[in-house]
């Protein structure tokens, strides 16, 4: 329907013909030129022209970690998945047995994916929440993994970080928004979801609400607020599409975690690097690979990690945090990681004592302020 209402604009859009105008600012200037790298890579991989220079000396982890000591590698692009969080405790979504899908059926949804449409949440809000209670953010300390991105910011090396998580766990490891593109949203920030409300709430508001069993409304107008996570049938945030245009072109190492690539369209960037950047994969098992039907045409951006034309993708098949501890002692960094992690991890396990101390002691001077009160003596007659 509203394919078919816009169609009269469009046409009438094709009468007048508007004479070109400069770009207004710094910002469309990169965006176009993002864009503009990216048509020339797919015409040129579609068409077969040009040559593609080969970067790596031999597609093993040990040539990618030379590459980053070379000193030509200073835009590193991180996309990362469920998988970088599993050691944390916070399941991934399609492992067999073991995957949030395959473990939903206490909440009697119609299907596994109904927990995350919007539409079914509208309606029946009560299994989202129940499960948000025990995937929480806060309950879980952030991976090798996550802190290993943290040390390519520090090093100035990462460029942005694409994550598919909703579990904020990036962030608790020191990245900051700018650092982060969270494609499919984040439960630091709510909203109302009435199109005429939209009020904001932070994560303290909603894990109250969610851990005293309360289905969050409102306070304005009473309706349902949701995470700003994006559910089925709802659009990624805008900043992912800005973003994505100005940094994979420029993107001069992409490296892949704990994904399996099957997700549109951030399983699409692996495709708008250029030619020539490597493509590193941790993963336990090869994902992202160019189907063989659409590489014999030409098309595709995908992975190829065994044929013969294979000149810059490696997989490398392990869990996240071993792939990173492996790669960052390549480096000359895995003592480095190492005490990071230590130090963050007893930093987050010393606020967690404070809060809870805290938080004891509130409950226990509430409980004795009413015991100690006794009721008024009777005033005798």
């Amino acid at each position: 329907m509203s394919d078919a209402s816009e169609l009269p604009k469009k046409e009438e859009e094709e009468e007048v013909t508007p004479e070109p105008e400069e770009p207004s600012d710094d910002s469309s200037e990169e965006e176009a030129a993002g864009e503009m790298d990216f048509l020339r890579n797919l015409f040129s991989s579609t068409l077969g022209l040009g040559s593609a220079d080969k970067v790596l000396d031999e597609l093993t982890l040990e040539a990618v970690a030379r590459y980053i000591n070379s000193g030509k590698c200073k835009n590193i692009l991180c996309m990362v998945g469920a998988g970088i969080s599993t050691s944390a405790g916070i399941p991934d979504f399609r492992s067999p047995g073991t995957g949030l899908y395959a473990n939903l059926q206490k909440y009697n949804l119609p299907y596994p994916e109904a927990i995350f449409q919007i539409d079914y949440f509208k309606k029946h809000p009560e299994p989202f929440f129940a499960l948000a209670k025990e995937l929480y953010p806060g309950q879980f300390k952030p991976t090798i993994c996550h802190y290993f991105i943290k040390l390519l910011k520090d090093k100035g090396l990462l460029r942005r970080c694409y994550s598919q998580n909703i579990d904020t766990l990036e962030r608790v490891a020191g990245l900051e928004g700018e650092d982060l593109i969270e494609a499919h949203g984040t439960f630091y920030t709510s909203h109302c979801v009435s199109f005429c409300c939209r009020k904001e709430y932070n994560l303290d508001w909603m894990k109250e609400k969610i851990f005293s069993d309360d289905i969050p409304r409102c306070d304005k107008c009473s309706s349902l607020v949701k995470p700003d996570i994006v559910f089925f049938g709802e659009n990624l945030p805008v900043r992912f599409f800005t973003s994505m245009k100005s940094d994979f072109p420029r993107c001069d190492l992409l490296i892949v975690m704990g994904t399996s690539l099957q997700v549109q369209p951030f399983a699409g960037l692996v495709g708008r690097v250029s030619k020539s950047c490597p493509r590193l994969l941790i993963n336990m098992e090869k994902a992202g690979q160019a189907d063989p039907l659409l590489g014999l045409l030409g098309f595709g951006g995908g992975m190829d990690f065994d044929s013969d034309k294979a000149y810059r993708d490696v997989a490398h098949i392990s869990t996240c945090d071993e792939g990173c501890l492996a790669l960052a002692d390549l480096l000359g960094w895995k003592a480095e990681l190492e005490d990071l992690v230590k130090q963050e991890h007893a930093r987050i396990d010393s606020q967690d004592k404070k809060a809870k101390s805290s938080a004891d002691s509130k409950g226990a001077a509430a409980k004795g302020g009413s015991a100690s009160v006794a009721p008024a003596p009777e005033k005798e007659e």
